[in-house]
């Protein structure tokens, strides 16, 4: 037998011993770290974000009408974070877009009709009334 060998690989099971969990606990924070989950599309932190979202939709259509949500199809949260990924419909109504009370609007029928389906992801900052639309695609319905 070599006790040097014997002593060696002791040390080196031991530094694995140590090593090891850190390590998977560093990989796992980093995984989970990029994962989006559920959350209720009526808590107060999204609805004021879904509210921004609204509002940057409209003043950046070349549309005089206002659109609103008719349906938000799927609310998530980034981990850890206040960033939003949320899929959503919105339809052409009959007010302006710089109407007071565009949720009790009637949408448009016939030819005026659209509608799209769009995906934002929004990073919020509540208490100090920051929104930041970090990208956006929508497609007209």
């Amino acid at each position: 037998e070599h006790p040097q060998l014997s002593v060696r690989i002791l040390r080196t099971a031991m530094l694995w011993k140590s090593v090891l969990p850190v390590a998977l606990i560093v990989l796992g924070i980093h995984d989970c770290n990029f994962k989006f989950i559920e959350i209720d599309k009526n808590d107060n932190d999204f609805v004021m974000s879904m509210e921004h979202v609204l509002f940057h939709f409209n003043e950046n259509q070349n549309d005089d009408f206002a659109y609103k949500f008719l349906r938000v199809r799927r609310s998530l949260r980034k981990k850890y974070t206040q960033k939003y990924l949320v899929d959503l419909e919105m339809g052409r109504t009959l007010c302006g877009k710089y109407d007071e009370d565009i949720d009790n609007c009637p949408l448009q029928e016939g030819p005026g009709e659209k509608k799209v389906r769009c995906t934002y992801i929004v990073e919020t900052r509540v208490w100090v009334t920051e929104f930041t639309i970090l990208n956006s695609t929508c497609v007209q319905t």
